[in-house]
């Protein structure tokens, strides 16, 4: 698989949003939770211990695994065939989830101040940090391919299958 996203092929961008991120989240935000849980536990009387950070991940985890799903179950397979009537609905809730991500990042950000690691911290929480700077930033990437490129192909008056 390439890491240039296919923009200009909606079904193959699908196909590159679930080997490239779908299963990055699947792998990494796990093993993240794990990490974080061990970071509250170890420092729990720090003062800069990122504490409900693991509660926040497991959170997200279900909720990703079921964002995910929606798009490889419904979404991806209606745009793999050109789109259809009311193809709009599903995208507006991915929008939706989407923008809960985004708050979800923004609380994050809060708990790790801004992933900022104390002079003290261990190993365990400097990967930690190092870890979600990545997943956030795929994340990220993730966020803007589907709703700024692939998407708009795909609501009416945007782009050119509507």
């Amino acid at each position: 698989m390439t890491d240039v996203a296919p923009i200009d092929d909606a079904p193959e961008l699908t196909r590159y949003i679930e080997a490239r991120y779908h299963a990055c989240i699947r792998k990494e935000l796990p093993a993240l939770t794990e990490m974080a849980a061990q970071v509250e536990s170890a420092h729990a009387k720090h003062d800069y211990v990122p504490l409900g950070l693991s509660n926040l991940l497991r959170r997200m985890t279900g909720e990703m695994e079921v964002h995910m799903k929606k798009e490889e179950l419904i979404l991806f397979p209606a745009i793999r065939n050109g789109g259809a009537p009311g193809i709009e609905n599903p995208i507006a809730v991915m929008r939706a989830d989407h923008d809960n991500h985004e708050i979800e990042v923004c609380e994050i950000r809060r708990l790790t101040g801004n992933l900022s690691l104390p002079d003290d911290a261990s190993a365990t929480w400097a990967a930690l940090y190092e870890g979600l700077a990545k997943f956030l930033a795929d994340l990220e990437e993730h966020i803007r391919l589907e709703n700024e490129v692939l998407f708009p192909q795909f609501e009416p008056g945007v782009g050119t299958n509507a």
